[in-house]
Order: structure tokens, then C-alpha cells, then sequence
């Protein structure tokens, strides 16, 4: 979370985005719309790559789609990935 509030200010986790559902960002920056979902257990059969949990994360982000919001996803191994895409996204657009 520091490292993205490096590069602008505002991020914060756990935000509930949808004004009904009870769905949460893992980290959101709510002025930009711009969310990130850290997806784990990714090789062990966790939560997000098992069939039941995979098509609710589907309607989780299609949800967020509509409402607006720009969704990276990453697995904890690309955090790295995740700064530089964050960067890219907040860069002003021409």
C-alpha cells in the first residue's frame, strides 16, 4: 500500500465499491476508480481458480466494470508488475 500512495495518494484496502452487494477491492483508490485484486492460492487450488469462486470473481468485476472501475488483477507473486502497471494507469492520458 505504500508504495502505491508513493506514487499517488489515496489508496486504501478493503473498499466496499458496490452500493448493494457487500464486495470489497483488496486495495481501491476511490477518486481514480482504480482497484486491485490480489488473488492467492493461485497453484493450490484456492478459492479464485476453483469453478464456484472463480464465476463469483467473474461477477464481482463485471459488476465493477459497470459501475466504472478499472480492476487490475495480480497474484503475490507480481507485485513488482503491480507497481509498474499502477504507475501506467495513473499516468495522464493524450
Amino acid at each position: 500500500l505504500k508504495l502505491l500512495n508513493d506514487i499517488i495518494p489515496g489508496w486504501i484496502t478493503e473498499y466496499r465499491f458496490h452500493p448493494v452487494r457487500r464486495w470489497r477491492f483488496d486495495i481501491a483508490h476511490q477518486e481514480l476508480k482504480i482497484a486491485v485484486e490480489i488473488d492467492g492460492a493461485v497453484w493450490t487450488q484456492g478459492r479464485h481458480t476453483r469453478g464456484a469462486g472463480f464465476l463469483k470473481d467473474c461477477e464481482k468485476l463485471n459488476q465493477a466494470q459497470l459501475l466504472g472501475w478499472r480492476v487490475f488483477r495480480y497474484a503475490p507473486s507480481q507485485m513488482g508488475q503491480m507497481v509498474e502497471d499502477i504507475e501506467r494507469a495513473v499516468q495522464p492520458r493524450h
